[in-house]
């Protein structure tokens, strides 16, 4: 079942980005007109985020945040979703271009394409969330 709104709902089946975020007005990442979406859990995808942000060279691109959901979405290049193979996470093949406006009430873009790189480097993003969920882990046990 599709909720507009969710980034979740994408987890489990091919997604169109013509009709998430409606027709191409030109933009997309540099890599082509395609990028797959790596969907996490808010507190890991934030923590993720930070991690990422805060290395040698800072490697994330753009990040959807659905929060209804408390879903994070990375844009990643495309051809991640045949490999990724995360626990906890999901990688979905999408289709055409995104649109930088955010894509539904509710949702919008942590990091709008522009703010960073075109597309996050998905071994980097596999690294970060293994540390993100370390950290939670960690901070979790101190309760």
């Amino acid at each position: 079942m599709r909720r507009r709104g969710c980034i979740r709902a994408f987890a489990d089946e091919e997604v169109s980005l013509v009709e998430v975020y409606g027709p191409s007005q030109g933009y997309g990442p540099p890599l082509g007109s395609e990028c797959d979406l790596v969907t996490v859990p808010a507190r890991q995808g934030l923590e993720a985020v930070d991690i990422l942000r805060r290395g040698a060279a800072p490697a994330v691109g753009p990040v959807l945040h659905d929060r209804s959901c408390d879903t994070l979405g990375f844009l990643v290049p495309p051809g991640t979703a045949a490999a990724w193979d995360l626990p906890g996470s999901a990688c979905t093949q999408t289709f055409g271009r995104f649109d930088p406006a955010p894509p539904v009430a509710g949702a919008g873009w942590l990091l709008a394409p522009g703010d960073g790189g075109p597309v996050t480097d998905p071994t980097m993003l596999r690294a970060a969330l293994g540390e993100a969920a370390r950290l939670i882990e960690a901070a979790d046990s101190c309760r």
